[in-house]
């Protein structure tokens, strides 16, 4: 028990900390829409600079918004001079500084915020037994993943390179110790960093391992998080896929009994059918693909739209997908084939005629082959709302 109440005096003075900041945070945010300084954000602001003195003096990372403090108080008594005409055209200058200023706080405070979160996670991650401090790991790593989501930010960048942070979420993919939550977060961590900025955290990570941990994982979540770097990294990550052996995998969750699986797979197959180079569609033929999209799309959730894209409106379409996603799936694979970025022109004819081939000795009937033959082999010919249905359809993963 002794052990851990230091720490817990430390987390709880953190706490107060991050309140106050926080608070900051938000009014000099309001603040920089509204440079008033009579404002509810201004008035929150001189509140907290008060409040905040003995919090700043302790912590080195905050010397910086001391400073910005203290400028914004000069700033605002400038910008609460008399009613002349003088003193009217002074407080012009001082309401845009007094912006800018609060844009500077506002950046100093969300930088101490950022840093405490990696650190804590650092020490979290460190942890030999991570199970122990799991929620913690979930907590933390779920609020750096929504920060990261924010959008691009250098020093974020640079703190989490200086900390090698990626690697460290990378090895919890392949730590069979942890929970399955605590590989999905990693995961989608892992994923939000690489669109963060693809060109520096791809070669933090090992691609190989990170795909298989994946697939291991065989989760609808961390079936997304594969979705989502196929979509980020494109070709250069099927390749990988393929040339591990991971494509018949991944094919193998369309057999699954859950339902989210067998979703979040065909939207996976589509992704890697629009990205993938002839090797990897190569694959996913051999691994019995066609096969498997016939017999799910003669399932309760299959159908076809070949009538309804020609005949109904776009909005019908789009609610039958919804009830039938399945519907219509041999040709929908066809079309990112067709439209994809991965093959060469005579190589999209070649696969074309192999699928034709492949569907009409998986059909049960002739009726059945004749209708996937008809959407698949009149490709070019369709209407612009059947054309619309199936790629809005294929798109909803990208």
């Amino acid at each position: 028990m002794s052990d851990r109440d230091p720490t817990s005096k430390e987390d709880s003075s953190v706490g107060g900390v991050l309140k106050v900041l926080e608070a900051l945070k938000q009014a000099s945010h309001e603040l920089q829409d509204s440079a008033d300084s009579n404002s509810p954000a201004m008035k929150t602001l001189l509140e907290l600079e008060t409040e905040s003195d003995s919090i700043l003096s302790k912590d080195p990372h905050l010397s910086n918004l001391a400073h910005h403090l203290a400028n914004l108080r000069t700033l605002i008594h400038k910008s609460r001079g008399g009613f002349s005409l003088t003193s009217f055209l002074s407080r012009r200058s001082p309401t845009h500084s007094i912006s800018r200023v609060a844009e500077s706080i506002e950046s100093e405070i969300q930088a101490w915020i950022d840093r405490e979160t990696i650190e804590k996670l650092i020490v979290a991650l460190s942890n030999k037994d991570r199970n122990r401090d799991g929620d913690d790991i979930i907590r933390l790593v779920a609020q750096l993943e929504r920060r990261v989501s924010q959008g691009f930010d250098p020093e974020l960048q640079d703190m989490v390179l200086k900390s090698k942070l990626l690697l460290r979420l990378d090895a919890i993919l392949c730590d069979p110790s942890c929970s399955t939550s605590t590989w999905e977060h990693a995961a989608y961590a892992v994923a939000a960093f690489i669109r963060f900025n693809k060109d520096v955290f791809v070669g933090q990570v090992s691609m190989a391992a990170t795909v298989q941990a994946l697939i291991a994982i065989g989760t609808p979540d961390s079936l997304r998080v594969l979705c989502s770097l196929v979509k980020s990294i494109k070709s250069p990550l099927v390749d990988e896929v393929q040339s591990n052996g991971e494509i018949p995998n991944i094919i193998s969750f369309l057999d699954s009994e859950d339902v989210q699986t067998r979703l979040v797979a065909m939207e996976c197959i589509l992704e890697i059918g629009y990205f993938g180079r002839k090797e990897a569609i190569e694959a996913m033929l051999k691994a019995g693909l066609i096969e498997k999209l016939v017999e799910l799309q003669w399932s309760d959730l299959g159908g076809d739209l070949i009538g309804l894209g020609r005949h109904e409106k776009e909005r019908s379409g789009r609610r039958f997908l919804e009830s039938h996603p399945f519907a219509s799936c041999v040709a929908r694979f066809a079309v990112q084939l067709e439209v994809g970025e991965g093959l060469r022109q005579r190589e999209r004819r070649a696969f074309k005629q192999q699928i034709l081939i492949r569907v009409r000795e998986a059909s049960s009937s002739d009726a059945e082959a004749a209708t996937i033959v008809a959407e698949g082999s009149g490709l070019a010919e369709w209407p612009l709302a059947a054309w619309t249905i199936f790629l809005s359809a294929n798109a909803a993963a990208r």
